[in-house]
């Protein structure tokens, strides 16, 4: 029978409790949200709202072919400028998602004979570049820059350290400095996500890396999205005009993909511009999960401290934690529910995320209600 073993792998995943289902969500959704990625609240600003619409009513529904053909417009090149020199880099480029740059970066700066050194606790679509790419992965222990050092000595070659900048499991940070330390002691590049930086941490929400000093290095190349602090989709990678030159060239999720729909493009250019005016909306989102933890960990539970907008708390088993998420939903309150794969240490766990408009009644609640929830 064709795809036969898809029922075995059902069957495993429903004994192990790892089923995974879509639930689709209402435009107006009385839960109150600590699940999204949406951390400083723009996703529905009418600034964020009105720049997709007046994009997409001026360029149309859709960017209508890859970037290198029709899929350029004026828009994405704005973008583009206004997201470099926020960020503190002499170029960008924007993709369709922020997995795409992330594909793009790690396999078009990763060619054969070069050594590709990879945090253990590294997003998926870092992993999957790192798969994708020519050159041999080594992956080291988390966040630990002394391994990152051990591992750039046995190579003589071509060479970069690929990292989150803030790990979207726990909302740890990355050692930034000394990873760039390490890197530049043997002449390799680095390379890191800012997905759950930008908006949240740095000068104004400039990033993780501008706030470790390194916006605008020649050996660094940051990659983010579009999807969380500016409430839109698409993904970018900022780097030097070298670098951004090398990925028009030979990034195939670059080359070969269309381009970001114009009204992404303006929704996020939109909340950038937002985020310029209002640069206390990224102190605030880190105010917000910091107390969130505060008041988790005064109720007795194990939730680890944020480094940026991520909390995360600790459950006792994935049954446990789809259960624990679900009696959430159903007292109000959607949050997230992570297990394996997506986590790799094993541990399940709920993972709340912090938004600068959450007001301390709703932080209150939320807290309650996970207290009240807990297996």
């Amino acid at each position: 029978m064709a795809f036969g073993w898809i029922d075995e792998q059902a069957e495993a995943r429903r004994g192990a409790g790892l089923v995974r289902i879509l639930r689709p969500r209402p435009a107006d959704s009385p839960l109150l949200d600590l699940a999204s990625n949406d951390y400083l609240g723009l996703a529905h600003h009418p600034e964020v709202t009105e720049g997709a619409a007046g994009a997409a009513r001026t360029w149309g529904g859709g960017s209508t072919g890859s970037r290198l053909v029709t899929g350029t417009t004026e828009l994405h090149t704005e973008l583009e400028r206004e997201l470099a020199d926020f960020c503190g880099f002499e170029a960008a480029l924007v993709f369709s998602s922020g997995y795409a740059a992330n594909l793009a970066a790690v396999t078009a700066l990763g060619p054969h004979g070069s050594l590709i050194v990879s945090d253990a606790g590294n997003h998926a679509s870092l992993i999957d570049g790192c798969r994708l790419a020519r050159g041999a992965t080594q992956v080291v222990g988390h966040a630990d820059p002394e391994s990152v050092d051990k591992a750039l000595g046995t190579h003589a070659g071509e060479a970069i350290v690929v990292s989150d900048t803030v790990f979207s499991v726990d909302g740890d940070a990355a050692p930034l400095a000394a990873l760039a330390e390490a890197c530049r002691a043997h002449g390799a590049g680095l390379v890191v996500d800012d997905a759950h930086g930008l908006g949240v941490l740095g000068d104004g929400g400039r990033g993780a890396p501008h706030a470790a000093g390194l916006a605008g290095a020649e050996d660094v190349v940051v990659t983010a999205t579009l999807s969380k602090s500016l409430g839109s989709q698409g993904g970018v990678v900022l780097g030097s005009a070298r670098v951004i030159d090398h990925l028009v060239n030979a990034a195939r999720t670059f080359i070969f993909d269309t381009g970001l729909a114009p009204a992404a493009a303006g929704a996020a250019l939109a909340a950038l511009r937002l985020l310029r005016r209002e640069p206390e909306r990224a102190a605030r989102a880190r105010a917000v999960a910091a107390e969130l933890h505060a008041r988790l960990t005064a109720a007795g539970l194990e939730a680890v401290r944020p480094d940026a907008a991520v909390v995360s708390v600790r459950a006792p088993s994935p049954e446990q934690a789809v259960r624990w998420a679900a009696d959430c939903r159903t007292a109000g309150l959607a949050v997230g529910c992570f297990r394996p794969p997506s986590v790799p240490d094993g541990i399940s766990r709920l993972r709340l995320t912090a938004r600068a408009d959450l007001s301390g009644a709703e932080i209150e609640r939320a807290v309650r209600v996970i207290g009240e929830a807990r297996p």
